[in-house]
């Protein structure tokens, strides 16, 4: 994959936004990390279908911790950008912000690198379009 210059980032539209369900709590009143993980594959899959122009798949999900727990009444917001192009995949760098106290905090609570792979009719890899 070779490094392509990110764009200046900065948190004006989400990819997604959703409010978790209280089916999405664990135990000790948290959200799941794999739910969490789900958004991001979601928010991930949009920018990486709308860059390769049609079907692709997670393949590798780079060091992803989690910085703070996601409450029940948050919304969080999930951002994302192309941070690596190559030829068949890509690298979408993703950022979750959790709003809570009715909008008056803002926490970031995870982020992490998703690489995708462009899939041709027969579900193999194909070559991203140019661009």
């Amino acid at each position: 994959m070779s490094d392509a210059a990110p764009p200046e980032h900065q948190r004006n539209d989400p990819i997604l936004r959703v409010s978790p369900r209280p089916a999405d709590i664990n135990s000790n009143g948290h959200i799941f990390g794999g739910w969490v993980l789900a958004q991001m594959d979601i928010a991930g899959g949009i920018i990486a279908s709308k860059i390769c122009q049609g079907a692709c798949a997670t393949v590798a999900i780079e060091k992803m911790e989690f910085i703070a727990p996601i409450l029940m009444r948050d919304i969080i917001s999930v951002y994302g950008w192309l941070e690596r192009r190559g030829r068949t995949s890509m690298a979408i760098r993703l950022e979750v912000i959790a709003t809570r106290d009715r909008g008056d905090q803002q926490v970031k609570v995870t982020e992490g690198l998703f690489t995708f792979v462009a899939l041709d009719e027969n579900h193999r890899p194909r070559a991203l379009p140019e661009g």
